[in-house]
């Protein structure tokens, strides 16, 4: 008889409650909190890179003021401050600049270098020259001009005493431009060298350019000037005749200077000091060698400050160089009419940071304590720092004011947070792109594959379609992606479970009548062989009731595996040691031969079992062993006591070792290696009803390989004796 599905007409489907899509909702869920999780980090970060950055400034900004102060208040920095115009020179010379000393004492080389090192006064040469022409900051100390520098030289040639003639000489001429009158002075070095070839000696100076001294020339008296050439010899020289460092100083008198102290009846009078044209003033300074008179050549010139080259060693554009971006510097004269003398700016910016990184810094906020303005206030409303100080100098006080612009601030932060911006759009773009991956390709088609297989299972609790399984269709949902992957297999597995349960109804049917039939031809014959068989002493007798047995277990049952696992035994106290002689000892009736028993145990040895059922599963075992064994090998049966209170049932053969993956397999209904027969033998049945009689009975069965072989080990519980 063959059965078919039932048809029936469509259910209608409810709408489906927000619980079957609640796993949706927490993917959507998840991916929102991951953006603004990422979101918040960026953000937590920023703040707080933007408070550290506005602490780490206003802490900067006092500190960047106060060593500007710091180094305004030295010699160095007030001689920028007292000279803002200050500048390198040119070809007419050198702008006498005012010290911020009182007057250089030229006398003595230590205290002269010492004074223009300190106050950073003076141009430098690549090669080592160096020159300062300045004035003291009190007019009152008299109007002269200092000139003080140093140059390497070899041996110096001084001028005899009374002597005219300076082209034999080495010897310095000065040059002064002031107020339109430009005067000269010479100076030939007088001294001799010592026996270590170091030389010291005057600087005497003539009214003149030389190289020849009128008949009656006098030294200028206010003229001093001192030259000391010594020290060690310098790189790439050595010898007595060696170059060394050679320093001068000199002490100029200044007509003009000197006139500007006294009014018209010789009287001191008060002095505008420094002179207002002391920046249009010129200075040259030349240091001359002896002239070759054989060849008639020009002396030649050791030095000359008006070769170009020089470099100021301070200057008040230095001052304000770490300036921050956007913060200004202003230094003021202070006086009735305050002065602006400079003004400072930081430098700008090289790159643009992105508008709206600006804003989002900008908006960030930060309290205003780290600016060291009010706890309450907030950063964002204050938009400038501004500090002040002062700074005495001998002629005057200088107010310095610097501000701070935080829009700066802010654009410097926007461009250091740039890659970290362009990091959180990459991680946010790679969540967005993750979301509409998994929501386009996969959550939506998930949805739509849930209402569907929601339609089958509910089709499946109507009480009238218990034959029929619903379709699943899933034609738009197959592809080659995991979704579609998923989808048809579910629809093909659901094709395979409809068609495996049609031929499994079939099959059970089809096996129902089968042993029906085969219970209702076989009872009676059996019948009249008990009749033939009846005598106790009959061997036959014994398996003819078997028979009788299993028949009536099968009997009119669906399939085999259901029947026995239905089939009720009762067991009763067996010898078990007896049971094994006598089954060892029949076993040739069945086909079986070579079948041995052993066993150390004396006595009886009763168990609780069912001789029938029994038997029947130690022959299915034995059938198993007998089928894989080789010819002429024998089959042996080994009793031994177990655990307590439990006896051991050993068969073993000869032959294949069984796969160790298939050891507790082999004990389950139809698990066989080979195919069935016409006949129906060997379908995996023996060994499960092996398994299933001992387990009815309390006991158990289990296989396992030992070298060359196969033990099947059945366990049954020791009776009361």
């Amino acid at each position: 008889m063959k059965l078919g599905p039932v048809e029936l007409p469509a259910l209608a489907v409810p709408r489906l409650g927000p619980a079957a899509f609640r796993r949706r909702a927490v993917v959507h869920l998840a991916f929102l909190l991951l953006a603004l999780a990422t979101v918040g980090l960026v953000l937590t970060v920023l703040i707080d890179q933007k408070q550290r950055a506005y602490q780490r400034y206003a802490q900067g900004f006092r500190q960047s003021l106060a060593e500007i102060v710091l180094q305004l208040r030295h010699p160095s920095g007030q001689l920028a401050l007292l000279n803002p115009t200050m500048s390198a020179g040119g070809r007419d010379g050198q702008a006498p600049v005012l010290l911020p000393f009182s007057a250089i004492d030229f006398d003595d080389q230590n205290k002269a270098q010492r004074a223009v090192e300190m106050a950073g006064c003076g141009l430098r040469w690549p090669d080592g020259a160096s020159l300062c022409a300045a004035v003291g900051a009190s007019a009152y100390a008299g109007g002269f001009l200092y000139l003080v520098g140093s140059l390497e030289s070899g041996p110096l040639t001084g001028r005899e005493h009374g002597a005219l003639d300076l082209a034999g000489v080495h010897r310095a001429r000065v040059t002064l431009t002031l107020r339109g009158q430009t005067q000269t002075w010479i100076a030939p070095f007088e001294g001799a060298a010592a026996a270590d070839g170091t030389q010291r000696g005057r600087l005497t100076g003539f009214i003149g350019a030389g190289p020849q001294l009128p008949g009656k020339a006098r030294p200028v008296r206010e003229f001093r000037g001192w030259l000391w050439r010594e020290g060690p010899c310098a790189e790439g020289s050595s010898g007595p005749f060696c170059a060394r460092r050679t320093f001068y100083s000199i002490r100029l008198p200044v007509e003009a200077f000197q006139e500007a102290l006294f009014d018209g009846d010789g009287h001191r009078a008060r002095p505008v000091w420094p002179p207002a044209d002391l920046d249009q003033a010129r200075v040259r300074v030349e240091l001359l060698g002896p002239a070759n008179a054989a060849n008639g050549e020009p002396p030649p010139v050791l030095f000359d400050s008006a070769r170009p080259g020089a470099s100021l060693a301070q200057s008040l554009d230095r001052i304000g160089a770490s300036l921050q971006p956007g913060e200004t510097l202003r230094i003021e004269r202070q006086g009735r009419q305050p002065q602006t003398i400079a003004e400072r700016r930081g430098p700008e910016l090289s790159e643009r940071a992105l508008p709206w990184l600006i804003h989002v810094m900008r908006r960030l906020p930060v309290r205003g304590e780290v600016l060291g303005v009010g706890a309450d206030t907030d950063a964002a409303e204050v938009r400038w720092l501004t500090a002040s100080d002062e700074v005495a100098t001998p002629s005057g006080r200088y107010r310095l004011d610097l501000r701070g612009d935080l829009r700066s601030l802010d654009r410097q932060l926007a461009l250091e947070a740039r890659p970290l911006a362009w990091l959180a759009a990459a991680m946010l773009s790679a969540v967005a792109l993750a979301w509409l991956m998994v929501e386009l390709g996969l959550i939506r088609g998930i949805a739509v594959l849930t209402r569907r297989a929601a339609a089958v299972s509910y089709n499946m609790q109507d009480a009238r379609a218990d034959q029929r399984i619903g379709e699943l269709d899933v034609a738009d949902l197959r592809g080659r992606d995991e979704l579609g992957i998923l989808a048809g297999s579910l629809a093909d597995a659901l094709s395979r479970v409809k068609d495996g349960l049609r031929r499994e109804q079939l099959r059970a049917e089809r096996e129902r009548e089968m042993w029906h039939a085969v219970g209702h031809e076989i009872m009676s014959p059996l019948q009249s062989l008990m009749l033939l068989h009846g005598a106790p002493d009959d061997p036959s007798h014994r398996y003819v009731q078997r028979m009788q047995q299993a028949v009536k277990v099968l009997y009119g049952s669906a399939p085999p595996s259901e029947a026995l696992a239905s089939a009720d035994l009762h067991p009763e106290v067996l010898d078990l040691a007896a049971f094994c002689r006598e089954v060892a000892g029949n076993a040739h009736y069945a086909g079986i031969e070579d079948v041995t028993f052993a066993t150390e145990l004396s006595g009886p040895q009763p168990v609780h079992a069912e001789a029938y059922a029994l038997e029947d599963a130690v022959t299915h075992v034995l059938r198993n062993a007998d089928r894989y064994r080789p010819r002429g090998t024998p089959i042996a049966l080994t009793l031994e006591a177990g655990e307590p209170g439990t006896l051991l049932l050993r068969i073993r053969n000869q032959g294949p070792a069984i796969d160790e993956a298939m050891l507790e397999k082999i004990f389950e209904y139809g698990v066989s290696d080979t195919a069935p027969q016409a006949a129906g033998e060997r379908r995996g049945q023996g060994l499960f009803v092996a398994k299933t009689y001992l387990a009815k009975m309390d006991g158990g069965i289990r296989a396992f390989n030992v070298p060359e072989g196969v033990v099947f080990e059945m366990t049954l519980r020791r009776a009361a004796a």
